[in-house]
């Protein structure tokens, strides 16, 4: 079983969407007992709130149902539990670190690094560019599960 959490900063839009885009992935796949698979934030700021609503309208135009989601927090306790910890750009990368004192099992990655383009998941709650982050999770996640299929 390979367990893979999502992070980003609130929960409510990169992360969750990574969430269940990998979730399809892997359905498709025919992977469904290989994975556990969610996501969290690195802030408290969204904590109990429902994805943002043009996420799960981007994740409904593709077919993704999203429901029952709520925003929580990521605990230092859990980096024993998760095999990988998925960040959408290089602040949610320092804040796992920072909140686990360190990364010695090397479990904390980028999402794109996954992808010819390594970078940063297009934030949109500042761009208002779900298109773009679509993208940037759609082929993130699709790296990741030919990486772990390797």
């Amino acid at each position: 079983m390979i367990k893979i959490l999502f992070v980003c900063h609130g929960n409510i839009c990169r992360s969750p969407m990574a969430e269940f885009v990998m979730k399809n992935l892997v359905a498709k796949a025919g992977l469904d007992g290989q994975f556990t698979i969610a996501s969290a934030a690195t802030s408290t700021e969204e904590i109990g709130n429902p994805i943002y609503p043009p996420v799960r309208r981007m994740l409904a135009q593709h077919g993704i149902s999203c429901a029952g989601k709520t925003a929580r927090q990521l605990r230092r306790d859990e980096y024993a539990d998760w095999d990988l910890f998925i960040g959408m750009d290089a602040a949610n990368l320092r804040n796992m670190e920072r909140m686990f004192g360190g990364d010695p099992a090397h479990k904390v990655h980028a999402l794109l690094d996954y992808t010819a383009r390594p970078g940063e998941v297009a934030d949109p709650w500042y761009t208002g560019d779900f298109e773009s982050t679509w993208r940037d999770v759609q082929e993130g996640c699709t790296g990741l599960l030919r990486s772990l299929s390797e």
